[in-house]
């Protein structure tokens, strides 16, 4: 089974998930490849909005589920840490350099040390040294790595890797697809995982 898998390195809810979407890819021996894609792209073409510009209300509802999924999950984040939203497009492009030419493992646990840093350690994800310092802490070349992520084509192929995204209906993140199937959101983790066990 492999699991396509759409993020923004902003979004919380992919962070809620992370764990457990590592613990369910194992247990069931599935493969994941991960698409650090730009949602600001995608919300325009497909009738979301960013969250500043979402009415009061929802960005209200959207705080208080933070907190039951924090309280229910156990997982400290805060939620309104100090850097975010951080710029992602160097961190996006870094994880597409390592998806690329390390491999899918190394990728998605790059991304998911992107997201504890800005949700529980309130880093600036978008800051080179900061980046620097998780690349080197899930165990990869941060000068390498950076220096291989300043290459046009990475952006190029978040680019189209959106566009592959759309195509497919994805319009939030977390998104987990399996061929045409799509779970959207990491409160779809049990159908996710349900899904999987039928192999």
């Amino acid at each position: 089974m492999h699991i396509d898998y759409f993020v923004s390195l902003n979004s919380p809810w992919t962070h809620l998930g992370a764990a457990r979407l590592e613990a369910m890819v194992a247990r069931h021996g599935a493969t994941l490849r991960i698409y650090p894609v730009e949602f600001g792209t995608i919300f325009s073409a497909s009738g979301g909005l960013p969250l500043p510009k979402r009415s009061p209300q929802r960005q209200a509802y959207r705080m208080q589920e933070l907190g039951r999924w924090r309280d229910h999950l156990g997982i400290p984040i805060h939620l309104q840490p100090r850097f975010f939203p951080a710029d992602e497009k160097l961190a996006a492009r870094c994880v597409i350099a390592a998806r690329e030419t390390i491999g899918d493992g190394p990728a998605v646990a790059l991304a998911h040390r992107v997201l504890t840093a800005l949700w529980e350690q309130e880093r600036d994800t978008g800051d080179r040294e900061v980046l620097a310092t998780l690349i080197g802490e899930v165990g990869l070349d941060a000068t390498s790595l950076l220096t291989l992520a300043a290459q046009e084509r990475w952006a190029e192929l978040r680019a189209s890797d959106t566009q592959a995204a759309l195509a497919r209906g994805v319009f939030g993140a977390p998104s987990y697809v399996i061929g045409e199937e799509i779970f959207w959101g990491q409160d779809r983790l049990e159908f996710l995982d349900r899904r999987l066990a039928k192999g």
